[in-house]
């Protein structure tokens, strides 16, 4: 038994409410609706987060009295602790009724929140930020999973739509929304508007979220968790490590902890590889024998490496570096880009419902490949509305491939994988993003022609050319994609 039942099984009315039932026509039901929305108010609401105290790193360390490099914890701390926590996820949603994770999770995030509000000095707003992590991790694989356990496969993908509003805009929006905050209020005001939004989630949550299903007494192995959080803690710490400096001026060579992680995540794969043949594992690794998976996990790697390397760090630093603009220039210069990307989510996802992912995977890694090689010829004297419209067409690449092969991926597998395989899809975001990050800020601080390694016009042209071999690889993977299933086939497997 799993957490929530199949969704060719009726549901009861403790499960989805008491007007609501699975639709023998293939329909939503309406509890199961509500409980989407809530979930989604949440989780946008958490991963602003992730990213609104990015522009106000500068006054931290001002009103904290701490340096650069240490202030920079806050989001690294934060993006460490997602990463350790995520692989954990397909064992809670196991372990624990989706109800309880969304009532845990929600109340870690506001204490999280209030702390940081309140904190008196840097300890305290890490803490803060540590804790706010530890339930935001929680809540993107639990969205996916519910999503996939509840909507009928022929509504998957625009309910999937909305989920990219919440992983694309959200991040998008939260430099712009520091911004503004900042422009007027203390940085303390970033989590104060914050709270009431949480609490007011959590309350509805509380009440809405009837959302119970039958648990299975799953083990916790203590040696995983302990090689996971080595592991991907390790990996994306050198990455991080690599993206902040450019590959210098660390205390720690970033080499030293992506050897160390390497080596624990090779032991945790050994380890699950052995437990999950007694359904024991804390993150089953059988959704990676599952072509489609396979080939989505990889494409949508490839889309955050873009998305997050190449849009909110590459483009921010040549709209400031080489064109000159102020940072809140620079945050409207990109925010087209984000809301075209999340407007796509639903449209895209009704016609994946309709058509399948191929039919738009393949334009869309066009449109992303186009986008990435026409960033090189940007420069000095370019007009702004050149590079507003070039960030407009990569995003609309991505989001025509983002909500096809999130369905597509999580589609492929068998209902009792789904909570893995949204921990897998999740964990992989963010190691792809860190990855992607230093790998780009590295190329661009060696290309530079400035002796500081500051990355200037020829290390951000180096930097985008190399993203435009990657949109290659976008593009010619994307063929790997298969055609859909006529519906006599899809009905016999």
């Amino acid at each position: 038994m799993h957490t929530i039942s199949a969704i060719s099984e009726p549901l009861n009315d403790d499960a989805v409410g008491d007007e609501s039932t699975v639709a023998d026509d293939g329909a939503t039901p309406r509890g199961a609706t509500v409980m989407i929305a809530v979930l989604v108010m949440s989780a946008f609401v958490m991963i602003l987060n992730e990213t609104v105290l990015s522009v106000a790193l500068r006054d931290l360390t001002v009103d904290l009295h701490v340096s650069t490099t240490t202030v920079q914890w806050l989001t690294s701390g934060f993006l460490l602790t997602m990463a350790v926590v995520i692989p954990t996820t397909g064992f809670l949603l196991e372990r624990f009724t989706p109800r309880q994770i969304f009532l845990v999770s929600l109340t870690m995030f506001s204490v999280g929140t209030l702390l940081s509000a309140l904190a008196p000095g840097f300890a305290v707003l890490l803490v803060g930020r540590v804790v706010q992590a530890c339930g935001t991790a929680v809540m993107l694989p639990m969205l996916m999973t519910t999503v996939m356990r509840l909507v009928p496969p022929a509504r998957r993908g625009a309910t999937m739509g909305t989920i990219t509003i919440v992983i694309a805009v959200a991040p998008a929006l939260g430099p712009t929304i520091g911004g503004a905050v900042l422009s007027s209020l203390s940085w303390r005001w970033m989590f104060l508007l914050v709270l009431p939004l949480s609490l007011i989630s959590l309350a509805v949550g509380a009440v809405r979220m009837r959302l119970g299903g039958d648990t299975r007494m799953v083990p916790l192995d203590a040696f995983s968790v302990l090689l996971s959080a080595i592991g991907f803690g390790g990996v994306l710490y050198g990455l991080s490590s690599i993206g902040e400096s450019g590959g210098g001026g660390q205390l720690i060579e970033p080499w030293i902890p992506i050897v160390v992680g390497v080596i624990a995540l090779a032991a945790f794969v050994a380890r699950q590889l052995v437990l999950q043949r007694g359904d024991r594992a804390l993150l089953d690794l059988r959704p990676l024998t599952h072509r489609p998976f396979v080939v989505a996990l990889a494409l949508s790697a490839l889309l955050f490496m873009c998305l997050l390397a190449v849009s909110s760090i590459l483009l921010p630093l040549y709209l400031q570096t080489v064109l000159r603009t102020s940072t809140f220039v620079s945050g409207l210069a990109v925010l087209p880009g984000g809301l075209v990307l999340g407007l796509l989510g639903r449209p895209v996802g009704r016609l994946f419902d309709r058509y399948g992912a191929r039919p738009l995977v393949i334009p869309g890694a066009l449109a992303t490949a186009v986008a990435l090689w026409l960033f090189t010829t940007l420069g000095e004297h370019s007009p702004l509305g050149l590079v507003i419209g070039i960030h407009v067409l990569l995003m609309a690449g991505l989001g025509t491939m983002m909500t096809p092969l999130m369905t597509e991926s999580l589609g492929a597998l068998p209902d009792h994988l789904y909570s893995h395989g949204s921990a897998i899809l999740a964990t992989l975001q963010q190691v792809a993003g860190a990855f992607g990050t230093a790998v780009f800020v590295t190329v661009a601080s060696l290309g530079t022609s400035h002796a500081s390694g500051a990355p200037d016009a020829a290390g951000l042209h180096t930097a985008f050319l190399v993203a435009g071999v990657l949109g290659v690889l976008v593009f010619v993977a994307a063929l790997f994609v298969r055609r859909p299933r006529s519906p006599q086939a899809a009905a016999k497997a």
